[in-house]
């Protein structure tokens, strides 16, 4: 069922298929407009919609601004230059390439595949947006780098490198791509330190990419995006298959990653890997066409009993739970020779809960899907990606009026990240004059003070275009401040649904994008004032002097009375000292 190793002669074809020849890219090549075209509506009468279009064109731009190592000729962001071109040397291979993960310079594997994961799976079921957008060339070239450099990652069947770069030592340095810090070590999982998460979710990426270039399609949904390959989707299923075996064969066990690369707590920490393996035993599945690997599926998310998770769960690089139902009705409905029958009610349980309010996500005064647990140090992702699950599925729900409330709410959550919200902002970078001017990004910003990151330069060096950002807080404010990376931080996985999205629109919808309604200056008007509350801006606010000195006389006048009380109660009984809160880490 599962290869379990490459041949000489197949990695030399790996080595060959990076170079191989792909969807030729346009001459001249496809740049982002100015944002004031973002605040000029179109007729609003055809298919493709060209603000749509222009969306999903700016999310693959993005990608390639987060590019490291050596830019190709075909390079689009003409502030970018070659940089950490020495990934790797410490362990003899070359880990130079892939993208930086967000707004600072490591490379990290689990929430890469997942966004890549995310990103085939779009191209497979919403394939049309990107043909109609002319995007298929950009979509193929930002997969392959991403492959390429997931396929160096993996030199052999139990071994996977899983973060390049550490925490502290990148977090350290804020500037340009020519002075990050070199001789950044590599951290691998192998057979006898293994990674289950990791190695699971990378299989899928695999998988889920080997699916839609071999042609794979679903059921009720369009045909995949261009891309047809046979030879390519053979190496990145051998890699698949490998991986796969890998999570589930290690002669080290199943372990989460960090368990054997400690390093990555600080980063990108997984909470478990049932989900992970379930996920990649179904794109295993459907790109081979094995029926054992889509019973495999089942009995994981029986045995790591799943559903017992699944109704208050969101979808991220940590948690591909939701999606599992979704994914496994898709497939049924699809290829019912391949078994997997009874998926179709457990991913209606869920969506249900989002819509009718009664799970752990509730809409703020705005109109944003939060989730206290998730949503608090980027409340847009859980939104986002509940929003391109809802639309997915609605093709398939079961009702007209299932079908009906995954569209509406669906379409609430797009247009509040496009600027449907209550500071009337398009929560993409250089979609329109009132986007984010200073999202939180080493390689964007031009600046080198690190100790003074908001005004060093004052105004953002460069446009970040496509990049979605971390989002405003509970009560919708949004402070566009270049230090707060929970709410102007840019990373991969955002932007991930954002692509889906917005094929997904292509496809469907002659009417514009809410944000071309917009005019510039709408945001200047309802800026917040002061700070936000969140792990970097102290929620205490700032008092005036002569506030100060009021507080403390009546401190002084009360506190007498009642000193005597409080000594006699410490005395008489003293508790214990509380833990103190959390202390939360930037994503890297």
């Amino acid at each position: 069922m599962v290869s379990p190793s490459l041949s000489l002669a197949t990695l030399l074809f790996v080595q060959a298929s990076r170079v191989a020849a792909q969807v030729s890219l346009p001459s001249p090549p496809w740049l982002p407009p100015s944002p004031s075209f973002g605040a000029n509506p179109s007729s609003g009468d055809s298919i493709p919609n060209p603000h749509w279009s222009t969306l999903l064109g700016n999310g693959l731009f993005f990608y390639e601004a987060q590019r490291s190592g050596r830019l190709p000729d075909t390079n689009r962001v003409s502030w970018r230059n070659d940089s950490c071109t020495n990934d790797g040397q410490d362990v003899n291979l070359d880990l130079s390439g892939g993208y930086y993960d967000a707004g600072n310079f490591i490379k990290a594997t689990l929430p890469l595949s997942f966004s890549i994961m995310q990103i085939c799976w779009g191209a497979i079921d919403h394939g049309s947006g990107y043909d109609l957008s002319n995007q298929t060339a950009y979509l193929d070239d930002m997969l392959r780098w991403s492959l390429g450099w997931l396929m160096e990652a993996h030199p052999s069947p139990n071994t996977l490198f899983v973060q390049i770069g550490t925490g502290a030592a990148d977090d350290a340095y804020w500037g340009g791509d020519r002075g990050i810090p070199q001789n950044r070590p590599s951290y691998q999982v192998n057979d006898t330190n293994p990674g289950t998460d990791v190695a699971a979710m990378t299989a899928a990426a695999f998988a889920s990419c080997s699916a839609l270039y071999s042609g794979r399609s679903f059921k009720s949904y369009s045909s995949p995006a261009s891309l047809q390959n046979n030879s390519y989707a053979s190496t990145l299923l051998q890699h698949a298959q490998q991986l796969y075996s890998f999570a589930v064969n290690a002669r080290g066990g199943q372990m989460t990653y960090q368990t054997s690369v400690p390093i990555v707590q600080d980063s990108y920490p997984s909470s478990g890997y049932g989900d992970d393996l379930t996920l990649a035993a179904l794109w295993l599945g459907l790109a081979q066409n094995d029926s054992a690997l889509i019973t495999q599926a089942q009995d994981y998310f029986n045995q790591f009993q799943l559903g017992s998770q699944l109704p208050d769960s969101v979808f991220n690089w940590d948690s591909s739970l939701p999606g599992i139902p979704i994914l496994g009705t898709q497939i049924y409905q699809s290829y019912p020779q391949l078994g997997g029958n009874g998926w179709q009610s457990q991913a209606e349980a869920y969506l249900d809960r989002i819509v009718s309010g009664k799970g752990a996500g509730k809409l703020t005064k705005g109109g944003l899907l939060y989730y206290t647990a998730s949503s608090s140090l980027a409340t847009l992702n859980p939104a986002i990606n509940a929003a391109m699950l809802l639309r997915r599925y609605a093709a398939i729900a079961t009702s007209n009026d299932k079908q009906n409330a995954y569209l509406k709410f669906s379409k609430g959550q797009t247009d509040y990240l496009l600027g449907n919200n209550p500071m009337s902002v398009p929560y993409v970078v250089g979609m329109n004059p009132n986007s984010p001017h200073n999202p939180h990004s080493a390689l964007a910003s031009g600046g080198n003070d690190i100790s003074n990151i908001n005004t060093s330069p004052p105004a953002e060096a460069y446009v970040l275009y496509g990049g979605v950002v971390g989002g405003p807080d509970q009560r919708d404010r949004y402070y566009d401040i270049r230090d707060d990376w929970p709410q102007t931080e840019i990373a991969i996985d955002y932007n991930a649904p954002l692509l889906t999205l917005a094929a997904m629109n292509v496809m469907n919808d002659t009417a514009d994008p809410f944000y071309t309604s917009l005019q510039a200056g709408a945001y200047d008007s309802k800026k917040p004032s002061g700070h936000p509350c969140d792990p970097v801006y102290s929620c205490s606010p700032s008092l005036s002097s002569g506030g100060k000195i009021a507080i403390a006389v009546v401190v002084t006048v009360v506190g007498l009375g009642i000193i005597g009380g409080i000594v006699y109660l410490v005395l008489r009984s003293r508790r214990p000292k509380e833990p103190s809160a959390p202390q939360y880490k930037e994503r890297i």
